[in-house]
């Protein structure tokens, strides 16, 4: 039998007639990964008593004795003196639990008109909101980074691949431009994403709301949401915004991971298309010769990871009634982890990026190697009035021959041209020449070192 006249060491304990297993305690509380919510579960705690204060269930020496001694414990934990505690479970009551031994019963009454429920999920937005601001900023500082390296390599001229095959030419700045276009949508996926996080959930309590006189608009106005939320059942056990953070992470990382990959293969010798900085590869503890690109192989290896907590979110939520249960304690961990990894990668690339060097003479020489200019003897020959199909065959037999005889197709001689087609005249070697090619192209989104100087101005406005 318990004595009802003594207080159980647990918040919630008043019903309970056998303390918890040990090991169940240790196997579900959260306050190993989650007290990293420990600045934003004090901020929203002030701004609830602040509106509990405004509504009169505080008094105001109530509030500023609750504010004050949240401010104190909050100093605590930044100097690593606050006493993190198991049996609490989690960030909140290890908080709250501190609190009221610094003012007494005061602190009891913090909870009022909330509940752990909408408390966590409250948190988790402030976290998630603040994380996005600083992955924006960071994403903000590789697209500039980018479109700086674009602009140096307007001119340089490298083989467009499909295939991995040698296609036709490009300019390496066109190349880069790609991926700043992906980083572009990432981008405003991310704002999007922000929009659905800043909603505050703070006032739906357990799950039905609450009895008392709370004013949510205010509370919201206090903690800068856009809005508070419209169901309280929803938002409890509403986790769309974090899986929704996780698939524009996922994104990312997969673009990164494509940038990644061609990074690695322009790096080794079979490319030698650029050099990374040494302060981003590491050697070899054999072989005295080698520099890795540790960086972009990290990075692609981490996009394994990203995937996995997307899916992880995902199935955590499938099978869910409403509305909170005691699954969605596993949400903190995968998302957590997003977001260290996506801030980490993206730091890593801003700081590479700008410093990546082009080895021009290597890239303009496998353009040259790989007949990249026999589209443009095809287009040369429809506008001299052959049908495409035609012109399509010619060049194929001419291609034919450059192999065979070891040639590019601007290394053949009029004669040698002129026999799969006499349309073929003394113009045709103004648009086999690899600048010919890329100047050709002067068009919207084409690879032409103008239109990829235009194209930087353009998405430097978008970025400003």
């Amino acid at each position: 039998m318990t004595d009802p006249n003594k207080s159980s060491e647990k918040p919630w304990g008043g019903r309970f007639s056998e303390p918890t297993d040990a090991f169940v305690e240790k196997f579900t509380a959260s306050v190993g990964f989650d007290q990293r919510l420990y600045h934003h579960d004090i901020r929203g705690s002030i701004a609830h008593a602040t509106m509990l204060a405004e509504v009169g269930v505080l008094t105001a020496d109530e509030k500023q004795q609750i504010i004050e001694g949240l401010e104190a414990v909050r100093a605590e934990i930044e100097r690593g003196e606050f006493p993190w505690s198991v049996s609490l479970e989690d960030v909140h009551m290890n908080i709250e639990a501190r609190l009221t031994d610094r003012i007494g019963i005061t602190g009891k009454k913090l909870h009022t008109g909330r509940s752990r429920n909408d408390q966590v999920a409250t948190d988790i937005r402030l976290y998630l909101r603040d994380e996005i601001d600083a992955i924006a900023e960071e994403l903000g500082r590789l697209r500039a980074g980018l479109l700086d390296l674009a602009e140096r390599e307007a001119d340089t001229i490298m083989p467009g691949f499909t295939h991995l095959q040698t296609a036709q030419p490009v300019t390496f700045g066109h190349h880069l431009l790609a991926w700043a276009e992906m980083l572009e949508r990432d981008t405003e996926r991310l704002q999007d994403c922000r929009k659905r996080v800043n909603v505050m959930p703070l006032g739906a309590a357990a799950l039905a709301g609450t009895t008392y006189p709370i004013d949510r608009a205010l509370t919201a106005q206090l903690l800068g949401f856009d809005r508070p939320t419209e169901n309280s059942l929803d938002s409890v056990s509403d986790r769309d915004f974090a899986i929704e953070f996780c698939s524009f992470a996922a994104l990312l990382m997969t673009h990164l991971s494509r940038f990644s990959e061609e990074l690695v293969l322009w790096t080794s010798a079979q490319f030698d298309f650029i050099d990374l900085p040494d302060r981003f590869c590491t050697g070899s503890s054999i072989m005295p010769q080698k520099k890795n690109p540790d960086v972009p192989e990290l990075v692609r290896g981490k996009t394994g990871r990203v995937n996995g907590h997307l899916v992880s979110l995902l199935t955590l939520m499938k099978s869910q009634p409403l509305a909170y249960n005691k699954d969605n304690q596993e949400d903190k961990e995968p998302l957590f982890d997003t977001v260290d990894t996506v801030k980490g990668s993206l730091r890593a690339y801003a700081d590479m990026v700008p410093a990546i060097t082009s080895k021009a003479d290597n890239m303009r020489e496998a353009a040259r190697r790989g007949f990249s200019t026999a589209t443009d003897l095809a287009d040369y020959l429809v506008k001299k009035g052959v049908a495409f199909r035609d012109a399509h065959e010619i060049v194929g037999k001419a291609v034919a021959l450059g192999v065979a005889e070891k040639k590019d197709l601007s290394e053949m001689t009029l004669e040698e041209l002129q026999q799969f087609s006499d349309t073929i005249g003394e113009d045709v070697f103004d648009v086999l020449t690899l600048e010919g090619s890329v100047q050709a192209r002067d068009h919207l989104g084409g690879t032409a070192p103008a239109q990829v100087r235009a194209a930087v101005a353009r998405a430097r406005k978008r970025l400003a």
